[in-house]
């Protein structure tokens, strides 16, 4: 893992260790295909730890193309091939998510440079990191790839990334 803001990091495990809930946002441009992945993906890691009590999950896009959809149906298809159901419903990010999270993962650059932008404070910009951060030093990839244009391995691509990503989130604050 790289670029991981060990001081964040080490409060929300501390936040965790003390019972309190870690509150992750998930966003990518429109909420339909790489965030709610890493939603749906982030569940089942903390739903498999049984930790589901110690987390609030979400996800949101910078765009409001597609508020109210569930997620691309191509992204449903991999992800259900995999055991994932992904239901959620697609929403903008709004600047109470700011304050109501304590962390927020941007898919990629763009998506840092919008999150930075919106961001309310200098504390809230803080709450900002790269979902690459939590990619293992195996993985090629500084960013998760948009598979909205691709075909099917653009698809199975994301969610490789992520499935890896996701774990080692949960580790980086739910272990010791």
């Amino acid at each position: 893992m790289k670029n991981i803001d060990s001081k964040l990091i080490e409060a929300l495990r501390a936040k965790h260790v003390a019972g309190e809930p870690v509150k992750v946002l998930f966003v990518c441009l429109g909420n339909i295909c790489r965030s709610p992945a890493a939603e749906g993906l982030m569940e089942a890691v903390v739903a498999t730890h049984g930790d589901r009590h110690n987390w609030v999950i979400d996800s949101a896009g910078t765009g409001d193309y597609h508020i109210g959809d569930l997620p691309d149906r191509r992204m449903r298809a991999h992800a259900a091939r995999r055991g994932y159901d992904l239901t959620h419903r697609c929403r903008q990010i709004s600047v109470s998510d700011f304050f109501d999270f304590d962390l927020i993962i941007g898919m990629d650059e763009s998506n840092l440079r919008n999150l930075r932008r919106l961001a309310p404070t200098v504390e809230t910009e803080q709450k900002i990191m790269p979902m690459s951060a939590f990619f293992d030093d195996t993985r090629h990839y500084d960013y998760v790839p948009d598979p909205y244009y691709e075909g099917a391995e653009g698809f199975e691509l994301v969610l490789d990334l992520l499935q890896g990503a996701t774990e080692n989130l949960y580790n980086a604050i739910a272990t010791n």
